[in-house]
């Protein structure tokens, strides 16, 4: 009989993931003692050590590192193949994978999710956030099944795509920030010496993808829209800013517009989903989204 469960690939996986015992149990619902417990027996099983023990924190051995490199792999693979099967028997995948655009803010999607809870399906629904290219990213490399991106996708195919909707974009900075006192449409070099204001790709492989940004400019990243609108309210740079999300502080005059050289094009946004995938669950969800969702779904703030 085999020594190594994937029940027990899990139990190291989220160990290792989370650096401590207490993690892990909290993660999983145990006790702390009760992962203590089963990692000691495994070890004994198996015969080695899988964790360097340093006080509260634990690291994975040479052996542990090896185990959990084929392990990951081989939990990927079982939860395809029970997705397959359930697939099969229901029509239902066992798990559906959503990710949105950082732009998004998920308590957007509230309604769409508790209308897809009330089928009652069985499909555990997964929801994530990407900034930029992040989420074609986590499409390709299979880490969604659907997702809500802008921009165009990468090359190579794959998948299929609908328009859901566009954004105008403003360059816009403080009222207080010195481009604003040009009194002139902004060129290139009036921007070379003031920080920009960027929202970082959460791209893990495909290249950074970047918007108005000139080589050499000095920049502050962030890593949502929101914060990039609070920075450049602040007066900390510049930037182009959703006009949809920024009304309010356009009338205020907490932001104030300027004209550039270089306008920033209409920005796309694409529901997206791979090629030949065709469970129940992911079907609803394509008609579920099928519809404007930018900039309806996007956050705005109000006049006082």
């Amino acid at each position: 009989m085999l020594k190594l469960t994937l029940e027990a690939i899990e139990l190291v996986d989220a160990i290792a993931r989370h650096g401590s015992f207490a993690q892990a149990a909290s993660r999983l619902n145990k006790v702390p003692s009760t992962i203590s417990y089963a990692v000691a027996k495994l070890e004994e099983q198996l015969g080695m050590q899988l964790f360097e023990r340093n006080g509260p924190r634990v690291t994975l051995t040479s052996a542990g590192d090896e185990m959990l490199r084929e392990g990951r792999w081989l939990l990927r693979a079982a939860g395809d193949l029970e997705s397959r099967m359930r697939q099969i028997a229901t029509g239902y995948e066992s798990e559906l994978q959503l990710v949105h655009d950082s732009l998004i803010p998920t308590q957007a999607l509230i309604e769409d999710v508790r209308a897809f809870e009330d089928l009652r399906c069985g499909t555990r629904l997964r929801i994530g956030c990407e900034a930029m290219t992040g989420a074609w990213e986590a499409l390709r490399e299979g880490r969604a099944d659907v997702v809500i991106a802008a921009g165009e996708g990468p090359t190579g195919g794959g998948y299929q795509a609908v328009n859901v909707g566009s954004l105008d974009f403003a360059f816009c900075v403080a009222a207080t920030h010195p481009l604003a006192r040009l009194g002139r449409p902004l060129q290139r070099g009036d921007l070379l010496d003031c920080n920009a204001i960027v929202v970082g790709d959460s791209a893990r492989s495909l290249s950074d993808r970047t918007v108005g940004l000139l080589a050499g400019q000095p920049r502050i990243t962030v890593p949502s829209m929101a914060a990039k609108i609070a920075c450049q309210v602040e007066g900390l740079g510049h930037g182009y800013l959703p006009r949809a999300c920024i009304g309010a502080e356009l009338a205020r005059g907490t932001l104030v517009e300027l004209e550039t050289e270089e306008p920033r094009p209409t920005e796309f946004f694409w529901l997206a989903w791979r090629t030949g995938a065709e469970g129940r669950a992911l079907r609803w969800w394509r008609e579920r989204l099928n519809r404007p969702l930018v900039p309806a779904l996007l956050p705005r703030t109000v006049l006082a």
